[in-house]
């Protein structure tokens, strides 16, 4: 395994690679990997000749300069782990590297972010595909995976490639999960004991809301929202932050008959916000395999 500091380097390495008729399999990170990580990268290793994953904690994606700085880092951990899933290169460039100078064309996201984590952080999306856009042409993946847990970012990249006509596969990867069915994710080390317990509940409020329209043909919009939110009060004392129903991966509360469609729930702590969601198609079976 390989670490890469600098986009030259890279670049170097994805033109021999490319000569040599390589697919390349990217994961985008930010470090601080955990399992759902790993399964990106398993999935990469099993689909391509090379597998990079990218390590980079994207100042564009923060609100306040406070997140950006208490956001958990450790390399060390980060090269060992990766190192024992088969990455071939970690491409591991600073922010300077990345940012030399105040950009002077930005991204505009038009769709799919007035609703779930877009409503409340402005710009971060902006600070996803501006990323993504630079990832891409310095690496040239064959294809990116992203983990379903954050579908509001799958569904921006999915728009992103075939707006911009990236020679990209994106490829999504179902939510890994603890035991209990909390989804996995870096922040859950900054929950309390009490609210680690509680927070098993969120996923089975959505796996209710599942249920309810799999047991009603006639179920709306609002009536999925008000079965989950009732199922939520009833077990966390967590506040909730967003529940929402929508098409997928349009992200529109203008549900047709026919259309895939996401439960999608937010959730605060004390120290920790929580995401997460179901896809499903029109039949409210799970869409992806291994949801």
């Amino acid at each position: 395994m390989k670490t890469v500091r600098t986009i030259e380097e890279m670049r170097s390495i994805k033109n021999d690679l490319k000569n040599n008729h390589n697919s390349i399999g990217l994961v985008p990170t930010m470090g601080f990997l955990h399992e759902g990580h790993r399964q990106l990268i398993q999935s990469s290793r099993q689909e391509n000749d090379v597998v990079v994953v990218s390590v980079f904690v994207n100042p564009l994606q923060f609100n306040q300069s406070s997140d950006l700085e208490s956001y958990p880092r450790d390399f060390e951990r980060d090269e060992k782990i990766m190192e024992q899933d088969g990455v071939d290169y970690v491409f591991y460039p600073t922010a300077l590297e990345m940012y030399p100078r105040a950009m002077t064309i930005s991204m505009s996201v038009d769709r799919r972010t007035d609703v779930l984590c877009g409503q409340s952080r402005p710009g971060h999306f902006e600070g996803v595909v501006t990323v993504l856009s630079k990832l891409f042409h310095i690496i040239a993946p064959t294809s990116a995976y992203f983990g379903l847990k954050d579908a509001q970012q799958f569904a921006v990249v999915d728009a992103l490639v075939h707006d911009f006509n990236f020679e990209v596969n994106v490829t999504p990867v179902p939510t890994v999960r603890e035991e209990d069915g909390l989804a996995m994710s870096s922040r859950n080390v900054n929950l309390e004991t009490d609210e680690r317990e509680e927070a098993k509940h969120i996923y089975q409020a959505l796996l209710h809301g599942q249920t309810f329209i799999k047991q009603h043909d006639d179920w709306s919009r609002q009536e999925v929202i008000n079965e989950v939110k009732g199922y939520l009060e009833f077990h966390i004392t967590g506040e909730i932050d967003y529940i929402d129903c929508l098409s997928f991966p349009e992200l529109s509360k203008d549900l047709t008959v026919g259309d895939d469609l996401i439960i999608a729930v937010a959730v605060y702590y004390k120290k920790a916000r929580l995401i997460d969601n179901i896809i499903l198609n029109a039949q409210g079976e799970f869409k992806y395999k291994g949801e």
